[in-house]
């Protein structure tokens, strides 16, 4: 007698090979049998005529942080078939926290009224298992936060001693089972470093053989030129590189995949281990302050307030942001206000920052000071690329499907604001869209993007594929119906087609609805490589 049954559905085993009718039998938290088991008995079964049976998805790019402890349930990833979430990314991580990091960690917390009670990732990794969680949740340390934990915001380089610090926070963190360390080129205080520092730290990973995952220094008319950072950083560090939410940002550099996704195949054969990860939109999401140059968020928000109230500093601030506009051949009208903490700005929510400074009456790089004055924390949305670019990277087989999203919910604290709808649709996205409407992947290999693919980059050897004695991480979704609902003017809707979600064996999604089981676990490293 089988606890699981699930029967008769075309089971995509995550290697991208083709689909073949066959049950797959679950004990406990492991697949025990797949093939013809008729006859068998079982205490629940499924009935997958039709639906396609797959390894749980594994969403290798996720900000799912501390929405994972604000909502155990993650709604919006796991009604996708999402059942792992890789976090800590873009140089932002839960821990480690310090008196002098102590401040950005309230920010990232204080917006969903958590409370932080740990300072290390052993720390988190309680929180989280404590709380539970509907999915897996597999920790990497953040540079920014290991740089602000020694140095704060301060714009410079480190001392040797400085140095020395980070480096043992890394390892601390590397040691309490984080699987990797990011970067954040674009945000301070990540941005301040050098190649020389991030190679040094990486280094430290790599010792673990760990993964170091990167939000590159520029993805517009510098792409290219980041890439080589990037795959610095591997030759040196002698680390494993993920090169984060791959895209070409900005009308006057649409085509440059067509260059940089031949320098990741280039690099392979000069033996640096790299791949990448995508979002299946043209439009991409981060906070407003990224807008403001690196330089004037040294010292933190304050700060940086300070540089926009003050004229002549404000001024150099605008030249500067007119110039990356520029260069990026984008518009304010691009632009839209996703979510904004302060109630008196609650009405610019979806708004354009076009429509925003025309209703004010004010230039748009105005009506962005404003916004920004009060220390708030304002969530963007942008559109930048093009649907060719989306389609070459999604296509490339070194490439595979991370949402650059958290787990959201339409209620509660986590149901505010027009957020990007990846947090929302991603991977459903894909098999939809992309997958069954035009036909831009294959259905076995789009499966394999998101399952036996980032399981081999994160080490996650016990899952990704469906194999006897793996953990029992499955996702059941009808292929002639799967695809997302949110849409940048209504983001906070469920995905549909996904009808049933293994976790650990455990059903979390049946029948289309959440039954509230937590049985995710946090998916730390086993130490030094």
């Amino acid at each position: 007698m089988y606890d699981l049954l699930i029967k008769g559905g075309m089971v995509l085993d995550g290697t991208g090979a083709p689909w073949t009718i066959a049950d797959v039998a679950v004990n406990g938290d492991k697949i025990v049998a797949i093939g013809n088991l008729h006859g068998q008995g079982a205490i629940r079964t499924i009935d997958a005529t039709g639906l396609c049976v797959t390894p749980g998805f594994i969403d290798i790019h996720s900000h799912s942080d501390v929405a994972v402890l604000v909502n155990p349930r993650a709604e919006s990833k796991i009604r996708q078939g999402v059942t792992t979430e890789v976090v800590g990314q873009c140089g932002s991580s839960p821990a480690p926290i310090t008196p002098r990091s102590l401040e950005m960690g309230r920010q990232a917390a204080a917006e969903y009224g958590l409370e932080i009670t740990w300072t290390d990732m052993a720390g988190y990794a309680r929180a989280v298992t404590d709380k539970g969680t509907s999915v897996n949740v597999v920790p990497i340390v953040g540079h920014s936060m290991i740089r602000g934990a020694v140095m704060g915001m301060e714009r410079r380089g480190p001392t040797a001693e400085e140095l020395g610090t980070m480096m043992q926070l890394v390892d601390a963190a590397m040691r309490d089972g984080a699987r990797g360390m990011s970067s954040g080129l674009i945000y301070p205080p990540s941005s301040y470093a050098d190649v020389d520092e991030i190679a040094a730290l990486a280094g430290v990973v790599a010792r673990y053989d760990g993964i170091y995952m990167t939000h590159m220094r520029n993805e517009s008319e510098g792409l290219l030129e980041s890439i080589d950072e990037a795959l610095a950083v591997g030759r040196r560090a002698g680390v494993r590189v993920q090169i984060s939410h791959h895209k070409a940002v900005g009308r006057p550099n649409w085509g440059l995949p067509a260059k940089s996704l031949p320098m990741l195949e280039a690099a392979r054969r000069d033996g640096i281990d790299v791949t990448a990860d995508q979002y299946p939109y043209i439009a991409s999401s981060t906070g407003l302050s990224s807008v403001i140059p690196a330089w004037a968020h040294e010292g933190g928000t304050g700060k940086m307030i300070e540089r926009i109230n003050d004229p002549a500093t404000a001024e150099r601030l605008r030249a500067e942001i007119i110039d990356s506009q520029t260069k990026r051949g984008g518009q304010w009208s691009d632009l839209f206000v996703a979510s904004v903490s302060v109630e008196a700005d609650k009405q610019w929510e979806g708004k354009t920052i076009q429509e925003i400074a025309d209703a004010r009456g004010v230039d748009p790089i105005d009506a962005v000071f404003d916004l920004l004055r009060s220390g708030q924390y304002v969530g963007q949305v942008r559109f930048g690329m093009c649907e060719e670019d989306v389609k070459t990277i999604m296509r490339h087989p070194l490439v595979m499907v991370g949402s650059d999203g958290s787990c959201l919910a339409p209620y509660g604290v986590l149901g505010k604001g027009k957020p990007h709808p990846r947090n929302y649709g991603t991977f459903v996205r894909v098999l939809g869209k992309y997958v069954r409407q035009e036909g831009n992947l294959e259905l076995p290999e789009a499966v394999r993007k998101m399952t036996s693919l980032p399981a081999s980059r994160m080490r996650l050897l016990d899952r990704g594929l469906l194999r006897p004695g793996l953990v029992a991480d499955i996702a059941v979704f009808d292929p002639a119906t799967v695809g997302e609902r949110a849409t940048f003017v209504d983001p906070h809707q469920y995905a549909e087609g996904v009808h049933y979600v293994i976790v650990g064996g455990q059903p979390t999604i049946w029948g289309g609805e959440h039954t509230g089981a937590t049985n995710g676990k946090v998916l730390v490293s086993r130490g030094p490589a």
